[in-house]
């Protein structure tokens, strides 16, 4: 139990408490004056009649206010609630999103690869043909010396001969 319950309890068994042992004294008539008239009643029954109303009407405000209260909480964590969903929801575009243009640029990051490879495998075979065609021109002038050579060598041996 809350300590504010807890002291609301005990004055009110205080109070109670006190009205039962001076009974006598509340419930004795007294000569009482409203202003415009005279009466016979009761001063203590009436004042506690007063205090009994007055709680009354405490309690039902603090009923209220925690009505009131707990209502505005209510609303409160709804409206939470949806922007929290609405957040969600912009975060998960977000990141379909991302998903979408990081695809986007993995494609042509891929695109390009494919087009460098094809220029670099063309330039390779180029340079193949080029080297290929070298190493023939290189061969065929060997060749063209080594001939020429033998001749030179075969002309020398038959004029000593």
């Amino acid at each position: 139990m809350q300590l504010r319950t807890l002291l609301l309890l005990l004055v009110l068994a205080a109070v109670a408490a006190f009205a039962a042992l001076n009974w006598g004294a509340i419930a004795a008539p007294t000569t009482l004056s409203l202003g415009f008239a005279a009466i016979e009643a009761p001063l203590g029954l009436i004042m506690l009649a007063l205090i009994v109303v007055l709680t009354t009407v405490f309690l039902l405000f603090v009923v209220y206010l925690q009505t009131t209260v707990l209502l505005d909480a209510r609303r409160n964590a709804r409206e939470l609630r949806s922007q929290r969903e609405l957040a969600d929801q912009a975060e998960a575009s977000r990141f379909s999103q991302l998903h979408t243009f990081l695809e986007e640029e993995l494609r042509k990051i891929e695109e390009r690869d494919a087009a460098a490879l094809e220029r670099m495998l063309a330039r390779t075979e180029q340079l193949e043909r080029e080297l290929r065609t070298a190493v023939e021109t290189a061969g065929n002038t060997l060749a063209a010396y080594i001939g020429e050579l033998e001749d030179r060598l075969e002309g020398g041996r038959g004029t000593r001969a």
